[in-house]
């Protein structure tokens, strides 16, 4: 646990220069991480990005790590048995549909 909380600060207070070494532009990365352009320099400047935005931002200049790490996720939750079978799913998603835009047809 030391040692990811170590890793967790030497991200936060490296921060900038990762973002300066990604191959996307600024612009992209404020813009997908949802945060106010103002705000998101301001955090960088002061190096307060909280960690799940810290996450935000790693899963938006890592998209293959972050696809690697879901997958793997995946993987481990079926290899556990958490899983759902196609009706269960079907199910669900017309439950949130119904939930969202009532019994109209989009």
């Amino acid at each position: 646990m030391i040692l990811e909380i170590k890793n967790y600060i030497k991200i936060s207070n490296s921060i900038d220069e990762i973002l300066k070494n990604s191959p996307f532009k600024m612009k992209y990365i404020i813009e997908k991480s949802g945060i106010s352009e103002p705000t998101f320099f301001r955090k960088m400047k002061e190096k307060k990005f909280l960690p799940e935005e810290l996450l935000k931002i790693a899963e938006i200049i890592e998209p293959e790590k972050s696809l690697l790490q879901s997958l793997e996720e995946a993987e481990n939750d079926f290899e556990n048995g958490i899983f759902y079978f196609d009706d269960e799913v079907m199910k669900i998603s017309e439950e949130r549909f119904i939930n969202k835009y009532g019994n109209k047809v989009v």
